[in-house]
């Protein structure tokens, strides 16, 4: 049975790849802050028992260290870092809120790293030993664009991040790649954004199917196409 760790699982792209694997068999960890609120993936779990909910704040160190003394030494097979934040409205040259900012950072790159670090060895011990990180197009310097200095930044970052986890955990077998899920229909995403979550994380879970050692570390766009950084 393939272990699938979401965070980030009670809503959106979360949500959805939590019922995609459920769907599939797989066993999921879904996380997410506040499990006593989560009423869809709540939900989900009471249809699915391959699914159980557990509490983590990427942004804190104890939550993580609790997450990893509650799972031991299971192995997973996927590890999805989805959980992440906007970075609000005050994103621009002029207008920018220096305290969100630290915020975002802290969930969108050092969320992810924590997450890797604490698992890596989950992942070393499984027999698919992926990691997938939600990055963004904003993220990449080498699409032109303005404003959002924010959210870009903290995707700029954790690709990074997502790159040197590839090389070095790549002696252990273990694979990392950042990664973009198009602009989705979700509360981050709005309702006029192009593609639903269900095609997004199908396209994703493609990737993560077709991830070899020769395309770890590498940028993937939901569809297949390989981004520029």
């Amino acid at each position: 049975m393939t272990n699938v760790l979401i965070t980030g699982a009670n809503r959106g792209i979360g949500l959805e790849f939590a019922r995609q694997y459920a769907a599939d068999g797989a066993r999921v960890f879904a996380c997410c802050r506040a499990p006593g609120t989560a009423a869809d993936l709540q939900a989900l779990a009471k249809a699915h028992d391959n699914i159980t909910v557990h509490a983590l704040d990427v942004t804190s160190d104890e939550s993580v260290v609790a997450l990893k003394k509650d799972l031991g030494d299971t192995p997973i097979d996927h590890l999805i870092n989805n959980a992440g934040v906007t970075g609000g409205k005050k994103q621009g040259l002029s207008d920018i809120d220096f305290a969100v900012w630290r915020d975002c950072l802290d969930a969108n790159t050092l969320g992810p790293f924590r997450m890797i670090a604490a698992f890596a060895d989950n992942v070393a011990a499984s027999d698919e030993k992926k990691i997938m990180t939600v990055s963004s197009y904003m993220g990449s310097i080498g699409r032109k664009g303005q404003g959002a200095y924010i959210y870009r930044s903290s995707k700029a970052a954790v690709n990074m991040v997502a790159t040197l986890a590839a090389t070095e955990l790549a002696a252990r077998g273990v694979m990392s790649i950042p990664v973009h899920p198009g602009w989705v229909r979700t509360d981050m995403g709005g309702s006029g954004a192009d593609i639903s979550p269900e095609e997004s994380v199908s396209g994703l879970r493609k990737i993560i199917a077709d991830l070899t050692p020769e395309r770890s570390g590498r940028f993937w766009n939901y569809n297949g196409e390989e981004l520029e950084w």
